[in-house]
């Protein structure tokens, strides 16, 4: 039986895919109406909403530079990793800023600057970062340096896959700008565990020394403490076709693949095939008749 640490850190995964995630996509207070379905191919996060945050988007904005400014140094000085900020939007009091790291560990994440609303000021000096999910993101990051050739076989297949123009994924504008889980390719996320003590030595060293090369950090791991369980690989794909429902034939097949493949990165694996279309509001595309192969029936590579 899974235990249950396991079982939230994967039902968080899949609440994050349907957009659930309060911190920053939770659009549960935002009006349903307001959350239009657009094209996947064309979806850039416009339209991008997180509750409450009319007001403040706009205090945000007005002060852009101040907060740029202040993520860039956020993360500097407490992750030694070097950001670019691609978007910033308002929230309750708050507003979400999207990063994305400059080079490698190459991950998506975000900081959240508080605003006082009524003095229209916005506190730089308390931007803060959610210790869990830069952790997660860096960590997903290292584990696609060090397994570069299993990693380059899962993106080439899945680049082969939308080149036989069926399916497709999210855009690199949507990544950008709304994307904020970790290391993501438009077909899926990384996902890790607190408790993953194999890649751990690896995370420690590259805080403690950031310039370490690919071969020094790949030692650093710990392959005998690898856990199948702490480490989760959660895809989503979308039909191209604008009128087309979710495939039960690709849905099989990409199913079929991935267990047939050999020499892919080890773990567990989650996959939604959704129609055409993403919710602008909270940039997620599973919809109720999205196809799943998720929790409690993963695909495992071993």
């Amino acid at each position: 039986m899974v235990p249950i640490s396991k079982i939230s850190l994967w039902c968080l995964g899949i609440i994050i895919m349907l957009g659930g995630c309060s911190n920053p996509t939770d659009t549960s207070e935002t009006n349903a109406s307001d959350d239009a379905l657009v094209s996947v191919a064309e979806y850039n996060g416009e339209g991008y909403a997180l509750p409450y945050g009319k007001e403040t988007d706009q205090i945000a904005e007005d002060h852009r530079e101040q907060i740029e400014k202040a993520a860039v140094a956020l993360f500097q000085e407490n992750y030694q990793t070097e950001v670019v900020v691609h978007n910033v939007v308002g929230a309750l009091d708050a507003a979400t800023v999207f990063v994305e790291s400059v080079g490698e560990p190459h991950f998506y994440t975000y900081a959240v600057v508080p605003i006082d609303e009524k003095e229209k000021k916005v506190m730089t000096e308390h931007i803060s970062a959610d210790a869990f999910q830069v952790e997660n993101a860096m960590k997903g990051g290292l584990y696609h340096m060090i397994f570069s050739n299993e990693f380059k076989k899962l993106d080439d297949y899945y680049e082969s896959l939308v080149a036989e123009g069926k399916v497709v994924g999210k855009t690199e504008a949507a990544l950008e700008n709304v994307g904020g889980h970790g290391f993501m390719t438009p077909y899926y996320f990384i996902s890790t565990d607190p408790d993953d003590a194999a890649i751990k030595p690896v995370y420690d060293l590259y805080l403690q020394n950031p310039d370490s090369n690919i071969e020094t950090l790949r030692d650093a791991y710990e392959e005998s403490l690898f856990d199948k369980e702490n480490f989760q690989i959660n895809i989503q794909l979308f039909m191209k076709e604008q009128q087309a429902e979710p495939s039960e034939e690709i849905f099989t097949q990409v199913i079929s693949d991935l267990e047939e493949m050999n020499n892919i990165p080890k773990g567990t694996y989650s996959f939604y095939l959704n129609d055409h279309f993403i919710h602008a509001a909270s940039g997620e595309g599973a919809k109720e008749n999205s196809l799943k192969r998720a929790f409690p029936d993963y695909i495992v590579k071993e």
